[in-house]
């Protein structure tokens, strides 16, 4: 394993715990649709592919519509910092590198991610952050991941991409990055063996150690 310089975050379940907000917003949503509400575990269930997929499955193919989507991002925003903060040691972790080392890649929607880091004081650790809109293709496809190596002027042998679902490790490995995966999260590895595991968020800090982006 080469010298990990550059590090890529994924965001919900990786470095901030959202799921308590997500589940809110969503059962309003619902609510208003007059459907029983979800619980937090089975919302943590259906995160990962981006704001429609999150909206379909947590209403099913029958009831979702497009607009279904656009009211649940109304909702969402006004809760997004309701209860949502950073898990264990991720603040001590991120205060340890510059932020010309770090990028945030996420498939949640770009101004969403803005407003969030920004509610959380965490935006100034980045230099580079991208969206699910950000561009034409999100996770796991590797175009996100190949721009944020782009904007940070990393080596992919030498970046590796954290996340807690099986598409922040397939976006790396596409894109030729090392793999950490996040089993504190939300998501699952869909079998695959990544080359780092963070059972505790507390995990990042023995496994990335400041002194390796020197």
């Amino acid at each position: 394993m080469k010298t990990i310089k550059y590090l890529l975050f994924d965001l919900d379940g990786t470095l901030v715990n959202s799921v308590p907000d997500l589940t809110l917003s969503l059962n309003l949503l619902r609510a208003e649709l007059s459907c029983p509400p979800l619980s937090e575990n089975q919302v943590a269930d259906m995160v990962g592919d981006g704001v429609a997929v999150l909206v379909k499955r947590a209403l099913g193919d029958e009831l979702y519509l497009p607009t279904h989507r656009d009211r649940f991002m109304q909702l969402y925003d006004e809760h997004l910092l309701d209860h949502t903060r950073c898990y264990p040691g991720i603040e001590e972790l991120l205060s340890k590198y510059p932020a010309n080392k770090m990028a945030i890649v996420t498939n949640k929607p770009y101004q969403l991610t803005l407003d969030l880091l920004e509610g959380l004081n965490l935006i100034n650790h980045f230099k580079i952050i991208v969206g699910g809109d950000s561009y034409d293709e999100k996770k796991p496809h590797p175009l996100p991941v190949i721009k944020a190596l782009e904007g940070l002027g990393a080596d992919p042998q030498h970046t590796v991409m954290i996340g807690d679902h099986h598409t922040d490790l397939y976006a790396g490995r596409k894109a030729g990055t090392a793999t950490c995966f996040c089993a504190y999260g939300m998501g699952h590895a869909d079998g695959l063996t990544a080359d780092f595991h963070a059972e505790r968020s507390t995990d990042l800090l023995q496994l990335f150690p400041g002194s390796s982006l020197e």
